[in-house]
């Protein structure tokens, strides 16, 4: 997928698959250098939504590939991520979302916990690592007063922050066998395997 003929071609820095629920449905979310976030739809070959940070986003992902889709992570240049409660599509105001301020620098990658789809970490360019919780909130849909389904952002808790390194840490993955185990590489060359305690707690 391009843009059309006369359309602005910008550079695109982040990928993500999702919503592969069945044998049909694939959706691809992608981040620009520009703050837009456009979701494609792989069935229908179109674009599904579209939406713009304002930031360069450099990270994004799905809580879960294989599901229909349920939360979806952007994060951007200037300290800034946001998360979107993928579960329901208003007609004009799409999808509902949250914004949270962390690393006091760029946010380069996200990664949800394989064995908790609610709990997912943060890099940022200081060198830091963030471990974060979505919190559903108590109706996740509400009707609007034209009769459409709106959908209703929850809450994020803090649980860790630790500093690892003076460079921007660029890249992080969970293990899918060992809850906690993880690895990240950062700008001082250095690679890190990293465990995460009491995470069962959440």
């Amino acid at each position: 997928m391009e843009p059309g003929e006369g359309e602005t071609k910008r550079d695109c820095w982040a990928v993500a698959f999702g919503h592969a629920f069945n044998v049909h449905d694939r959706c691809v979310a992608a981040g620009y250098d520009n703050g837009d976030i456009k979701l494609f739809d792989l069935r229908k070959m179109a674009l599904r939504w579209e939406h713009n940070l304002h930031n360069g986003v450099v990270g994004i992902e799905f809580d879960r590939k294989d599901i229909d889709m349920n939360k979806m992570v952007a994060t951007t240049l200037e300290s800034k991520f946001y998360v979107y409660d993928m579960r329901t599509q208003h007609p004009t105001k799409g999808f509902t979302s949250l914004s949270e301020k962390a690393h006091k620098s760029t946010i380069w990658c996200v990664k949800h916990l394989p064995q908790n789809r609610d709990i997912f970490m943060t890099t940022g360019g200081t060198g830091t690592l963030n471990l974060w919780k979505y919190n559903y909130p108590a109706k996740r849909i509400v009707k609007t007063e034209e009769g459409n389904e709106l959908g209703v952002v929850g809450s994020l808790d803090l649980l860790q922050n630790t500093a690892l390194s003076t460079q921007p840490i660029s890249s992080f993955d969970w293990s899918p066998d060992k809850p906690g185990l993880c690895v990240c590489t950062a700008f001082d060359q250095t690679l890190r395997v990293l465990i995460t305690t009491k995470l069962n707690q959440y």
